[in-house]
């Protein structure tokens, strides 16, 4: 009952403390130059305007004229000059932020690296910090920078980018907005001048700035915020009122050719509803290793390495009671449709038997998961 009381006070001590911390949003993009900076600093207007506190804590606008002249009439922060190396050099202000305390902050270019000697090393965690000080905070990153896109960057860019933010800042996120163009609007931005210089529009065409790696990174910004979404609906909608994230349960037995159809055509359903997918082999008394044959060992195995090819992930688990290890898994993975081979596989005459098989229909269609019976 102690513990119980103990655990009870720590989860609305939790309450608490997300409440007093600020809301995180941040713009993602593509790359440079899609208009991330002009959006936030748009929004800053906009909030401006009806009445909220909110000042530039840092921003970047390279110059860009369209997205400098949005900057006149916004209060700014004073940046603080750091010696460095012989040269004076500007950085955020995180402690003038702090006592100031706006409602809202606008933060630039969350990936940078802080100049040696800071109390941060990275601007992400000056932002974490301003956000604990109960801060609201609007940044903005680029794809390339996540941690986890790296290698995926890399191939497609060629480059290896080292300023990186980790993924768990943008899980943090309360709001992820992706500022999307397409590369033909992208291209004809850069070569009006609108993102770099003159004398650099040249190196940017034939370096990053090509069309193939500019769908490829588009591509990934938009994956990218999808998934938040995803992961945000998962996290914070009642699960009766959410839309379901379809994931797929195809059952096999140890017969090579029908598992084999079951295992290809659950993979096209799990690719057409862009849902997770699982293979499930229950291990009956019947089949275990030293009853089952040779070669209906090597067809189940090469049955699991076909299944892992094509994107599923494998379960195999031993019960002499099918139904109710498929019903174990169907809970344990929130699977929303179960897919099953014709009568004339060995795995569904063994449900077919009339109260196991009335049993399964019960159980799946009180939780709302879908059976498919694949022809």
């Amino acid at each position: 009952m102690e513990q119980e009381k103990q655990n009870n006070a720590l989860h609305f001590l939790d309450l608490i403390q997300k409440s007093r911390k600020g809301k995180f949003k941040i713009y993602i993009g593509m790359s440079a130059g899609v208009g991330k900076t002009f959006r936030m600093l748009q929004e800053a207007h906009t909030l401006l305007k009806n009445g909220i506190d909110i000042k530039i804590g840092y921003i970047e606008t390279h110059f860009r004229k369209e997205t400098h002249e949005l900057l006149d009439g916004l209060p700014i922060i004073p940046r603080r000059s750091i010696f460095y190396k012989g040269k004076n050099l500007e950085e955020m202000d995180v402690q003038a932020i702090i006592n100031l305390r706006p409602e809202v902050v606008i933060v630039d270019e969350l990936a940078h690296t802080n100049i040696e000697g800071s109390k941060n090393e990275k601007r992400w965690q000056d932002v974490l910090e301003i956000l604990e000080a109960g801060i609201n905070v609007i940044s903005a990153v680029n794809i390339q920078h996540i941690e986890s896109l790296n290698e995926d960057v890399k191939r497609i860019t060629g480059v290896d980018v080292q300023e990186r933010v980790p993924d768990n800042v943008l899980r943090l996120a309360d709001e992820v907005v992706n500022i999307d163009l397409t590369s033909e609007d992208l291209i004809s931005r850069l070569k009006e001048g609108k993102i770099y210089t003159q004398d650099k529009i040249q190196t940017a065409l034939a370096n990053f700035f090509k069309a193939d790696q500019i769908l490829q990174l588009r591509e990934l910004a938009l994956k990218e915020v999808a998934s938040q979404v995803v992961r945000k609906v998962e996290n914070e909608v009642p699960k009766n009122l959410a839309l379901k994230h379809e994931k797929l349960l195809a059952c096999i037995s140890s017969n090579d050719k029908t598992a084999k159809i079951v295992i290809r055509k659950a993979a096209r359903l799990a690719s057409y509803y862009n849902g997770s997918w699982y293979v499930l082999y229950v291990e009956t008394p019947k089949e275990s290793p030293n009853k089952i044959a040779l070669d209906k060992q090597r067809h189940l195995i090469n049955n699991f390495k076909l299944a892992t090819q094509l994107g599923a992930e494998v379960i195999k688990i031993e019960s002499s009671n099918i139904t109710d290890a498929m019903l174990k898994i169907v809970e344990q993975k929130n699977i929303t449709t179960v897919c099953i081979g014709k009568p004339h596989f060995n795995l569904f005459k063994v449900i077919l038997s009339t109260t196991i098989f009335r049993r399964l229909l019960n159980s799946l269609s009180k939780s709302s998961v879908d059976l498919v019976i694949l022809s």
